[in-house]
């Protein structure tokens, strides 16, 4: 193991992580716990929302033929026949020259069509002055206009936002079903690693990549379980892994993946499973290793976490998505760069740039420096097909 296996396209990398994906299972839960959870199954309408006919505005409620013609000079003169109140079950009527005074989302009285707006509008007395002509539907908003009784409103695979959580009271649904979370094992290997309470002595590094992997994933819906620092011995990295395997459903492990042969993470996943990807063609990021074992998705990261980071985004966010039954949903923006961007044919380049009124400025650094993470506000990706990019051309920035 003390050599790359054959180094694959990022593309082929993604197909494998996908395939070993263990098939997500699914609970319902209150509506209350399902915020940021992925749907399995889809929320439809129980009754057409809204369930009547109701006003978007403040006004006066009228058939909008009695309008025709109206304006400062000569207002249409209408009748105000009483006050629609919020939660009224029977809005009554209107008839011919008269209308009713309606309040936003009071319910539209038979005969009536449009609202006209209180600003265009003046009452003196039950007579009501329009000094604005409306059309049939205007400030209305019809039965059945938002969402149909048994309409898809919420499809399954979707995260859920606030915003979904309110529409999924708005239909009923008190309970919903949802992917179960996944539990990620997360392990950092190497001798030189301290715990980050640590002080770092002559050649140790605190250990970042177990907070950075973590965060990455209960940022993406999963539940990460540390199971610490792991010391550069194949036997104490194997009962790591195993631990690992026997408490969660996949295990990311960081360090032990180029070719030094003190590097065992290859070797104690093909000792447990088998390695199906030994090298990706990826920059940064070449090392990364994609296994299983007992059935189990066993990821190796590289240990810089710089470049750990950008094997997380583009590969690890494909499992951790196939997990959930969901698809990988990234913030995208358009920006023209300030630079060239070189990049080498054959290898898909992950370019990290911040971002300032539509442009995008590289920010090129030595191997295993972080200062790029926090300056950086994203990534852009040189496809294995191009030579790079250069200054003033747009190109995509994926946002961290």
């Amino acid at each position: 193991m003390s050599l790359f296996l054959e180094v694959v396209p990022v593309s082929e990398a993604v197909k494998a992580v996908r395939s070993i994906a263990p098939p997500a299972g699914c609970e319902d839960v209150p509506l209350e716990d399902a915020l940021h959870r992925v749907l399995t199954r889809d929320v439809c309408a129980d009754i057409d929302i809204p369930g009547f006919d109701r006003s978007t505005v403040d006004g006066y409620a009228v058939a909008a033929a009695e309008t025709t013609g109206a304006g400062e000079a000569i207002p249409a003169m209408l009748q105000c026949r009483g006050r629609i109140g919020m939660g009224s079950a029977d809005a009554g009527s209107v008839s011919r020259g008269s209308c009713k005074y309606v309040p936003t989302g009071g319910a539209l009285p038979e005969g009536a069509d449009a609202v006209v707006m209180i600003e265009h509008a003046e009452q003196i007395g039950d007579d009501v002055l329009v000094h604005r002509p409306v059309a049939p539907g205007e400030n209305v908003v019809f039965r059945g206009e938002d969402f149909r009784a048994g309409k898809v409103v919420l499809e399954r695979g979707r995260v859920l936002s606030p915003r979904d959580i309110g529409v999924a009271a708005a239909v009923g649904a008190d309970r919903v079903s949802v992917a179960t979370v996944p539990r990620i094992g997360i392990i950092s290997t190497g001798n030189e690693l301290v715990p980050v309470t640590g002080i770092p002595g002559p050649g140790e590094v605190r250990d970042a990549n177990s907070y950075l992997a973590g965060a990455f994933v209960t940022a993406r819906g999963g539940h990460p379980v540390y199971f610490g620092i792991v010391r550069d011995e194949r036997a104490v990295l194997e009962r790591a892994v195993s631990s690992a395997l026997d408490r969660c459903d996949a295990v990311l492990v960081s360090g032990g993946s180029s070719k030094d042969e003190r590097d065992n993470t290859a070797a104690v996943i093909a000792d447990l499973g088998e390695v199906l990807v030994h090298g990706i063609a990826i920059a940064p990021g070449k090392p990364t290793i994609i296994g299983t074992a007992r059935g189990k998705p066993v990821i190796g990261l590289p240990g810089h976490p710089a470049s750990a980071f950008v094997v997380l985004v583009a590969i690890v966010d494909h499992l951790l998505a196939a997990m959930l039954d969901a698809t990988v949903s990234r913030r995208t923006i358009r920006a023209r760069l300030t630079q060239n961007v070189p990049s080498t044919r054959g290898r898909e380049d992950y370019v990290r740039v911040s971002v300032r009124d539509g442009e995008a400025t590289p920010i090129f650094g030595k191997s295993g420096l972080l200062n790029t993470l926090v300056q950086s506000e994203g990534l852009v990706r040189v496809p294995a097909s191009s030579e790079g990019f250069e200054v003033g051309e747009e190109v995509e920035v994926i946002l961290w």
